[in-house]
């Protein structure tokens, strides 16, 4: 396991907001599983596609800052 992994485990056990990031981006993944699944996408289906997308992006951008954040204090305390 690389230390990023092992951060990240440590998060989700310890920080509720990085449980709830995760918790949140993996729903965003499994919705748009299920609009994959689909053989035809409606209109409303390309735009929630669209959006689960870009909030799944925010969601990963939010939870990598917030572990960089981590590596940085572990470092400085170190």
């Amino acid at each position: 396991m690389s230390e990023y992994d092992a951060l990240k485990e440590e998060m989700l056990d310890t920080d509720d907001d990085f449980r709830r990031l995760h918790e949140e981006h993996q729903e965003c993944e499994r919705r748009l599983e299920e609009i994959n699944q689909k053989s035809f996408l409606s209109q409303e289906d390309e735009f929630e596609q669209k959006r689960l997308k870009r909030h799944k992006l925010t969601l990963k951008d939010q939870m990598h800052a917030k572990l960089l954040g981590q590596q940085q204090d572990q470092r400085v305390s170190a």
